[in-house]
């Protein structure tokens, strides 16, 4: 019977690989959110820098760059594990700084669905 338990206790909990492959789907996933933005954004600097302008930041250049380098480095260190934890933390901080910055006129329904 101790068997048993042991075959129902191994089935309710992943095996270490299995963790592991559902982490890096998730970080994967996760990431491409960033990168693709960040990709976009090299794509087009000028319309990039009309809009970071547009709503008062200052060195909007500057802006972008740096808004490339969390994006496209960010994910990039959650593909590759590093720091996930830390580097997760500051894609979400990032996220929410840049949702107030230039989705906050919750009255436009674009705004509003990219705010929450």
């Amino acid at each position: 019977m101790p068997h048993a338990t042991t075959v129902s206790s191994s089935a309710s909990h992943p095996s270490a690989a299995t963790a592991g492959a559902a982490a890096l789907v998730g970080r994967v996933f996760l990431s491409a959110i960033f990168i693709l933005s960040g990709i976009s954004k090299v794509n087009a600097p000028a319309m990039m820098i009309g809009y970071i302008s547009s709503v008062g930041l200052p060195f909007p250049t500057l802006a972008l760059t740096l808004a490339i380098l969390v994006e496209i480095a960010g994910g990039v260190a959650l593909v590759a594990g590093y720091k996930t934890r830390v580097v997760a933390a500051g894609l979400a901080l990032f996220s929410v700084l840049t949702a107030v910055i230039f989705h906050s006129a919750l009255a436009d329904q674009n705004q509003f669905i990219h705010f929450f």
